[in-house]
């Protein structure tokens, strides 16, 4: 007999081999029929896989997110399948799953077009209502090599052959099409009912550039049509928040190919840069920091005494002198323990808090960058924490209170706490990282958050609180992190003078609250669709006259509002008020202040909120002490039109 052992604690027990798909029709029909895989002591299989000891088991369906993401993968085979019936000649490489969809990259002799897409997507259709079973079979390895490269495809022959010898080779067929893959897949195609294909985009084999480009066909699949369409439209919202469109519409920055992932930054974009710097130096200072400034090149020595070097050189841009090889840094943290090591320090300065909004390189692939959110060239509002071991749960738990503070100013009340733990490449002794680990997700138990753990995802010299937070959209965003490094200050020998007078090593603690300046900005732009809050609006206010007869009233209200510290404009262009408002509106100002002959002879201004909203007419001192008082409370006003 065979026992099985089900999430709930219940048992059931079949005489002899069962497969996942019989375990859950034991269970009952509705279950068999929603079956999409099995949770075998814990490792996913296909529902065809069969159980041949005493196991603890789970039913996966569509409302598991293991689930949602075996239909995606699914999915992703159907479209190579499609492609495969339409485009014979098409060579199919590797399609994995992402977030909320899927891509799959082909080589084909020339691009797809939108009507392709179309076609494709319908045939994906026409192969899932045939309902054909997927079948997972084991090869020889040479067999399967010798397969792909007898029907074309050479890219698949390529992968099987750089698979390690000890692992399996799996295939998994439906219908005509036969493709590699670990799996666990749907039972057969007619469970993929919900899907869209949206875009093609370029993609290097293996993602190197000196590599063949491919055509990457994204789309995305979801359990039900409403969750779908759900989705699709976010995407439509997203296209138009995208920052690289408003920032070319309200004229904040560029890009070019001259400086490819480094922005050139207009005066307005400036402005909103200077607001976002200006605040988190106040945070420097309100919370014990001392601001340093560290050097943008150090000799490859120094980074491959930190380690760094033999981790992170391929994203280094190197550059030489005087037979010397120095590196543009990628991150501030050998840096600032050069500063440390500078004097000598007593355990009664610590915790000693450096902070630095220090310009960083990193030699991004051409194909990842995106805007602000993906550059080569960016700025850190970097910090480290020199302290004692005693001292790291402490920091860690004021760390996540501050962090919490900031993203609530700049609109981000929903924070999502995830630790990761050690990397299987890795320095430092296990029980240092134990102890790293248990102070950070004990500073989370005491701020009272829930978090998540992923395992193995931490920094190769110590673990990590990730701090992400959701935009307007629902998108997460990771941009906050801490880190525990136990190893870093003793191979750049930083120490400190304990209380018995020895020599001890102090722990470093990495951390940024926004990350990179660039990104962060992007995503700002983005969660407030351009109308940002008028305390980091470029232009706060912009006075514009009605005719040629109050202009220099305009211009004196405007310079008035200047001298208090505001950011105004006046806008005294030969054109009918309507088409000024409306233009002013377009860039999204927080107010307009339209002056016409009473206003001037009053003394007042006639105030328009963002959105159309008219406040009505106030005197300048009023509407000053509302704009202040916007600033210091840091409130959005209007809408976002």
């Amino acid at each position: 007999m065979i026992s099985i052992q089900l999430p709930d604690g219940s048992r059931r027990s079949f005489p002899g081999p069962v497969s996942v798909a019989e375990v859950a029709a034991a269970i009952g029909p509705g279950l068999a029929k929603a079956a999409l895989a099995g949770k075998v002591d814990g490792k996913l299989v296909d529902t065809s896989f069969v159980i041949d000891r005493d196991a603890q088991v789970a039913i996966v369906t569509d409302k598991d997110p293991e689930g949602v993401e075996i239909l995606r993968h699914s999915t992703a085979h159907l479209l190579a399948y499609a492609v495969k019936e339409l485009f014979p000649d098409a060579q199919v490489t590797i399609g994995p799953t992402i977030e909320n969809g899927f891509y799959y990259d082909f080589s084909y002799k020339r691009p797809f077009t939108p009507e392709d897409l179309a076609a494709i997507e319908k045939k994906m259709a026409e192969l899932a209502a045939k309902d054909e079973p997927v079948v997972r079979e084991v090869w020889e390895r040479d067999e399967a090599i010798k397969f792909f490269e007898s029907i074309g495809e050479k890219y698949k022959a390529e992968i099987i052959a750089a698979i390690p010898p000890h692992e399996t080779i799996t295939l998994y067929r439906e219908g005509k099409f036969l493709d590699l893959c670990r799996g666990p897949h749907v039972p057969s195609t007619g469970r993929l009912k919900v899907f869209k294909l949206t875009k093609v985009a370029g993609a290097y084999w293996r993602g190197d550039p000196r590599n063949e480009m491919l055509q990457r066909i994204y789309g995305t699949a979801w359990p039900t049509k409403a969750e779908q369409d759900a989705y699709l439209n976010m995407l439509q919202e997203a296209e138009r928040r995208d920052h690289r469109k408003l920032g070319r519409e309200l004229d904040l920055f560029h890009f070019q190919d001259e400086a490819p992932g480094l922005v050139f930054w207009h005066p307005k974009g400036w402005a909103i840069w200077q607001q976002v710097e200006q605040y988190m130096r106040q945070v420097y200072r309100d919370n014990g920091y001392q601001e340093v400034r560290g050097p943008q090149i150090l000799d490859r020595v120094l980074w491959e005494r930190s380690g760094h070097w033999e981790k992170y050189r391929e994203h280094m841009f190197t550059t030489e002198s005087e037979n010397r090889v120095y590196a543009v840094k990628p991150m501030n943290c050998p840096g600032h323990v050069q500063i440390y090591n500078a004097s000598l320090h007593s355990y009664r300065e610590l915790p000693l808090r450096y902070g630095e909004f220090g310009s960083c390189h990193r030699n991004e692939p051409s194909g990842s960058l995106h805007g602000l959110l993906r550059v080569r060239g960016f700025t850190q509002d970097d910090g480290h924490i020199f302290c004692t071991e005693e001292q790291i749960l402490d920091e860690c738990v004021a760390f996540t209170a501050l962090v919490q503070k900031v993203y609530r100013d700049f609109g981000f009340t929903d924070i999502k706490y995830r630790v990761s733990t050690r990397p299987p490449q890795r320095i430092g002794a296990d029980e240092l990282w134990d102890k790293a680990e248990h102070a950070l997700m004990e500073s989370l138990r005491r701020a009272g958050v829930p978090f998540d753990v992923a395992p193995g995802e931490g920094a190769f010299y110590g673990p990590k609180i990730e701090y992400a937070l959701k935009d307007a959209l629902g998108r997460q965003w990771q941009c906050g992190t801490i880190q525990v490094d136990f190893s870093m200050p003793a191979r750049l020998g930083a120490e400190y003078v304990a209380a018995d007078n020895s020599r001890q090593v102090p722990v470093m603690l990495h951390r940024a609250i926004l990350g990179s300046l660039e990104r962060f900005i992007g995503v700002l732009i983005e969660h407030y669709a351009g109308a940002l809050p008028p305390w980091l609006a470029p232009v706060q206010a912009a006075v514009a006259n009605i005719s040629e007869g109050q202009a220099a009233y305009a211009e004196a209200v405007a310079h008035a509002l200047k001298k208090q510290g505001f950011r105004v404009e006046a806008d005294l262009r030969n054109e009918k008020i309507g088409y000024k408002i409306r233009a002013l509106s377009l860039q999204k100002v927080p107010y307009i202040l339209v002056v016409g002959d009473k206003e001037m002879q009053n003394g007042t201004v006639a105030v328009r909120a963002r959105g159309g909203v008219d406040l009505g007419t106030m005197s300048r001192d009023e509407f000053a002490a509302r704009l202040s008082e916007d600033v210091a409370q840091r409130r959005q006003v209007g809408g976002t039109a």
